[in-house]
């Protein structure tokens, strides 16, 4: 339970970049401060674009794999080659959730 109160000063632009920070990972400018200040973690929330390329890249790492499975028997080194491109995929999607 919250009860101390702690002010303390900065600048104006400062203070809009707070706000802006804060508002980008989805939390008020009070809790922003209070996890910055003890080294939590502050994660800033995906736009509304950044879904849309993630999803995007979710489905190319998909395809890129199913065309690498189907041409495995007729062309053995092309189906490497793009399996790899999905891994690389798989490797900047797994990055996005850190």
């Amino acid at each position: 339970m919250k009860k101390e109160f702690v002010q303390f000063r900065c600048s104006i632009y400062e203070k809009k970049l707070l706000k802006i920070k804060a508002k980008k990972s989805g939390l008020s400018i009070s809790e922003y401060c209070r996890r910055a200040a003890f080294d939590h973690r502050i994660v800033e929330r995906f736009s509304d674009e950044q879904i849309a390329v993630y999803k995007l890249l979710v489905k190319y790492q998909i395809n890129f794999k199913r065309i690498g499975n189907m041409y495995r028997k007729r062309n053995p080194e092309m189906a490497d080659e793009v399996i790899q491109l999905a891994n690389e995929i798989r490797e900047h999607l797994y990055n996005f959730k850190k």
